[in-house]
C-alpha cells in the first residue's frame, strides 16, 4: 500500500513537472523565435527583475545585445548598483546615461499622464544611443502581466517603436520570477519598483529636493530591513505602505519608523495602507 502511495505521488510530481516544464519550454521557444527574427538588440536596463530577465534572454538568443541604463533624478542609487551587478553576472556591456529629467517642464508639472512625458523622455536618449551604435531594435521589459490600459508610458513606447518581447511571448510576471530563480539571478525576488516621481501625488510639481527627500527616507527603511514598500508625501507629510509580508515587521518597529522618517516629514500618516505582494 505504501509503495502504491508513494508510486501515486511520484506520479503527480513527475505531472506537474511536464505541466510547468511545457509550458515554460513554449514560451522560451517563442522567445527565441522573436530574437531570431531581432538579432541585435538595445534593451533599456531599470535593473529589476522584469528587465533583467529579458537581459538574460537577449544574450541567451540575440546575436548582439547592448543594455542601457538612463541615470536620472527619478532613480535611486540601489537600482543603478543592481543594474551593474546584473550585466556584469551576464557579461553583457551597459551603458550608463545620464539624463536631466527635470530639464523637462511637462514632467516637472507632473500631470495625470507624467508617465507619457518621462518614458517619451528617457526612451528617447535610449533610442538615440542605440541608433548611434547601430541597433534597429529597442526592447523593454513590459511584461504580459502589466495592464497597459492603466500605463500611459507605453503609448510613448509604441510611439517611438520600441518593442516589449516579454508581453508578446506571454510572459507573465510569475513566469519571469521562475526563470530569474532558475538562472540564479540576483533580483529574483526583487520586488516591483516604481521610479521616485510616482511618490508625489499628480499636480503637485516634481523638484529636486523633493525626489532627494524621499529617497532619503526610503533608503532609512530600506536599512531597517524593509524591501516592498513606499513613502508618499504629500504636502509635508508622508504616507506609508507596507506589503502585507512586511507589515507584521512595521507594527514591531512602529516607533523606530516614525522616528527614522521624522528628519523628513513633518508628520506621517497614522492610515498605513497594504501594497499588493508580486
Amino acid at each position: 500500500m505504501m509503495n502504491y502511495v508513494f508510486i501515486l505521488k511520484r506520479m503527480s510530481l513527475i505531472l506537474i513537472y511536464v505541466i510547468i516544464a511545457g509550458k515554460f519550454g513554449d514560451y522560451i521557444m517563442r522567445i527565441e523565435d522573436f530574437f531570431r527574427e531581432h538579432k541585435d538588440v538595445a534593451a533599456a536596463f531599470s535593473g529589476g527583475v522584469d528587465s533583467s530577465v529579458l537581459l538574460l534572454l537577449a544574450k541567451r538568443y540575440a546575436s548582439r545585445v547592448k543594455a542601457y541604463y538612463v541615470k536620472s533624478q527619478f532613480q535611486p542609487r540601489f537600482e543603478y548598483e543592481d543594474a551593474v551587478s546584473v550585466a556584469q553576472m551576464l557579461d553583457v556591456e551597459m551603458e550608463l546615461i545620464e539624463h536631466d529629467v527635470l530639464s523637462d517642464a511637462k514632467v516637472t508639472a507632473n500631470p495625470q499622464n507624467r508617465c507619457y512625458y518621462c518614458k517619451k523622455s528617457i526612451f528617447g536618449v535610449i533610442t538615440a544611443a542605440a541608433r548611434r551604435d547601430g541597433f534597429q531594435t529597442v526592447i523593454d521589459g513590459t511584461n504580459a502581466s502589466d495592464d497597459i490600459s492603466d500605463r500611459p508610458g507605453y503609448k510613448a513606447l509604441e510611439e517611438l517603436s520600441v518593442l516589449s518581447p516579454l508581453r508578446k511571448c506571454g510572459l507573465t510576471k510569475r513566469d519571469i520570477r521562475l526563470i530569474a530563480t532558475e538562472n540564479s539571478l540576483p533580483v529574483s525576488d526583487k520586488p516591483s519598483y516604481a521610479c521616485l516621481a510616482t511618490r508625489i501625488p499628480s499636480g503637485t510639481r516634481i523638484t529636486a529636493d523633493l525626489l532627494s527627500k524621499t529617497e532619503a527616507a526610503e533608503n532609512a527603511l530600506r536599512g531597517m530591513g524593509f524591501k516592498n514598500f513606499r513613502v508618499r508625501c504629500f504636502g509635508e507629510g508622508a504616507a506609508l505602505e507596507f506589503g502585507r509580508k512586511e507589515l507584521l515587521l512595521f507594527r514591531e518597529n512602529k516607533d523606530a519608523v516614525f522616528s527614522a522618517l521624522t528628519p523628513y516629514y513633518s508628520n506621517i500618516c497614522p492610515d498605513i495602507k497594504e501594497r499588493p505582494d508580486d
